[in-house]
């Protein structure tokens, strides 16, 4: 229980720290929310797609169970997972993949962090589009079904960590590396 409590609470501490940046709220209503993200890339579709399914090397290990990014893996073929390896042999499964196009979309479905202990699904779509010399990255996360008290903030925090990984993956396509140095 403790990292489901820990879960939720880095999905409610994102919103103040990523409000400037933060994509877009789409849409929220009794049943649901949509938020999704545009950035351009300066890289080539197919080293975004490599980047992309290279999950455990740019989405941030704060919002991962084992507190360990590498912990990751996205096997991008329809059927494959979004999984976690966690400490003593456990696992998680975040996504399971619906679609892939290499190079041009990924979607993947479930719900993502404590998400998973309420009655919600949701279709994540990664959509890469090439576009003056770089990609046109859209990042698209629509949820739908019962959380008590709704969803307008619960949108917020997924949009607060989804916005996060979108930028780690941009940077991390573009320099190497998924977080800003610090000086």
């Amino acid at each position: 229980m403790r990292i489901a409590a820990w879960f939720c609470l880095s999905f409610l501490m994102a919103i103040p720290a990523f409000s400037p940046a933060m994509a877009a709220v789409d849409a929220v209503g009794p049943s649901g929310f949509t938020v999704s993200q545009k950035t351009h890339i300066t890289a080539a579709p197919d080293a975004v797609w490599a980047a992309l399914i290279q999950i455990g090397k740019w989405w941030s290990p704060e919002h991962s169970y084992s507190d360990v990014a590498a912990n990751m893996a996205l096997d991008a073929k329809a059927g494959g997972c979004f999984c976690e390896a966690l400490p003593g042999g456990g696992s998680v499964q975040h996504m399971v993949v619906v679609f892939a196009k290499p190079a041009a979309m990924l979607r993947l479905r479930g719900a993502l962090g404590p998400m998973q202990q309420m009655g919600v699904d949701g279709a994540l779509t990664w959509t890469l589009t090439a576009k003056d010399g770089g990609t046109d990255l859209t990042m698209r996360y629509a949820v739908g079904g019962y959380v008590p008290g709704g969803f307008d903030g619960l949108s917020k925090g997924v949009d607060a960590v989804l916005s996060q990984q979108v930028t780690r993956l941009q940077r991390f396509v573009e320099t190497g590396a998924p977080a800003a140095k610090t000086p």
